[in-house]
């Protein structure tokens, strides 16, 4: 959903913007349930790995995936597009017939946001962040901590992928008794054989502020390594 906030927040808004995140993690087969909550819509085994940790989440300069944005605490699913061409890159949640409807952009060095619909939301404005792009966000995946190996489990699919965390928390203080914000969270599947292919994201944060659970789903049915579309809307004003 829109992301508000500042340079310091941009990376985590944009996973999934991530782009985007809790730790919220679904139980493993065979063992007593983690603490947290289980999405019902997938079920993560985790798998012993002996091979030395892989490389970070990566997002390609051009892919297209469709796949659902869910907030689970709304009971709301919505369908979800996400798509990159040289570089720039837009998510799509719902439409105008939809309860949900909103993109996040990032475009021509500028990360956008613009919300047409959400539960209890009276203003839309277009939100702006300049001097932020796919290298930016890469190098915030750089800082990803691996969580392990595991397998998303779908009614149609099941998929080996690469469990990743990553986050912003504010300030930025050593280690001690300090106090200190979970600004964005975010947990990161992506393809064990390519990790520039993502099938799942849960981000968690202050970028969820219009969610009263402060957590949101993106979970892609599809990912393909080929140019999509990506379309400033006329809402936000062009970057300068």
């Amino acid at each position: 959903m829109g992301w508000k906030g500042t340079r310091k927040t941009a990376t985590s808004a944009a996973l999934a913007g991530a782009v985007a995140l809790v730790l919220a993690a679904p139980p493993s087969v065979g063992s007593e349930p983690r603490t947290g909550t289980a999405p019902p819509f997938v079920t993560v085994a985790a798998r012993q790995g002996t091979s030395p940790t892989p490389p970070p989440p990566r997002l390609p300069r051009d892919f297209r995936g469709k796949g659902k944005w869910i907030v689970e605490d709304l009971d709301i699913t919505v369908p979800f597009t996400w798509e990159g061409r040289d570089g720039d890159s837009q998510m799509v949640a719902g439409g105008p017939q939809y309860p949900i409807w909103f993109t996040n952009l990032i475009y021509h060095d500028t990360l956008y946001t613009l919300t047409y619909k959400w539960p209890g939301l009276t203003e839309h404005p277009c939100s702006r962040i300049p001097d932020f792009n796919l290298e930016a966000l890469n190098q915030g995946f750089e800082k990803a901590r691996f969580v392990g190996r595991e397998t998303l489990r779908r009614p149609h699919a099941q998929r080996q992928v690469n469990h990743w965390r990553v986050g912003v928390v504010l300030p930025q203080l050593p280690p001690g008794n300090h106090p200190r914000l979970p600004l964005a969270l975010g947990d990161i599947y992506v393809d064990e054989g390519d990790r520039g292919t993502f099938w799942q994201v849960l981000q968690f944060g202050i970028q969820n502020l219009y969610d009263p659970e402060l957590d949101e789903w993106l979970v892609m049915d599809t990912f393909e390594h080929r140019p999509g579309t990506v379309t400033l809307p006329q809402l936000c004003e062009p970057p300068g």
